[in-house]
């Protein structure tokens, strides 16, 4: 397979599966496994498409980063309620991710680790959704602290390849009685600075050779993933907000569980 469609294909699965309780990654390590190509080599490709998908929960919401940033400059309080809020959930994971970098990236080259988490993780939704009793929608920047940092340190469930971060934070938000639409946005907003964080320590850690090695993967791949990444993203994250809202997690989860016991299977007698 070409690189430009392979990078086109998993454009599409970041873009699809960034934002839903299913783990990006634990897609793109699948398919790299699928698509029989030295995963190694699209390593930073993987992580520096998702800010395609990233940027598209910026444009979707582009007028509550707006008001919020306002807010922040006049010192208003919902401003500075959300801006705190966001920056609390995610420091859990950005302290224990550098912390940990070395043995993530020992992780993110099993997909068997992906599988079983797939698995595990699916069961685990379903049994939040079965006990979970969501509150009513009262938006990110009304949160209260201990259901923030409750959040935050669910997020660094998905250090394991597999869980998904969007699956953790989400599930973590609702068991705490967190209404869906507010834990599903409260989600996409964790996204940007741990994703960010995430792509500037993997181009840092390739650009200084720390990992070596000559990739064919170059710059015009990961420019075609990002744009496609960013599109696919867009429509799925309009999508998603609505399906939630009105419906629950369970079609993930078997879904998960489903990807999961087949990728268990292909791995083992491939």
């Amino acid at each position: 397979m070409g690189l430009t469609l392979t990078a086109i294909l998993l454009g599409i699965v970041e873009g699809l599966t960034e934002f839903v309780p299913v783990s990006s990654t634990g897609h793109l390590i699948l398919a790299s496994e699928l698509f029989g190509y030295d995963s190694a080599h699209w390593a930073m490709f993987n992580v520096v498409i998702q800010l395609g998908a990233i940027l598209a929960v910026v444009v979707q919401y582009w007028k509550t980063f707006w008001d919020a940033g306002m807010g922040v400059l006049r010192l208003q309080a919902e401003g500075l309620r959300f801006a705190r809020n966001i920056l609390v959930g995610f420091l859990p994971s950005a302290v224990l991710g550098l912390m940990l970098k070395d043995y993530i990236d020992i992780l993110l080259g099993s997909p068997s680790v992906v599988a079983w988490a797939l698995i595990v993780g699916g069961i685990a939704i379903l049994g939040v959704e079965r006990t979970a009793k969501p509150g009513a929608d009262v938006g990110v920047a009304n949160l209260p602290l201990r259901q923030v940092a409750g959040v935050g340190l669910a997020q660094c469930l998905a250090m394991v390849p597999g869980v998904s971060r969007s699956g953790a934070t989400i599930m973590g938000a609702l068991a705490m009685g967190v209404g869906r639409k507010t834990a599903a946005e409260f989600s996409f907003f964790l996204a940007i600075p741990t994703m960010i964080g995430a792509s500037t320590l993997e181009l840092f850690d390739n650009l200084s050779g720390a990992k070596g090695g000559a990739s064919p993967v170059g710059w015009a791949e990961i420019a075609i993933g990002f744009v496609v990444s960013f599109i696919v993203a867009l429509f799925v994250i309009r999508a998603f907000v609505a399906y939630v809202s009105r419906h629950g997690f369970a079609p993930f989860a078997w879904y998960r569980i489903i990807i999961g016991a087949a990728a268990v299977l292909w791995l083992a007698f491939r």
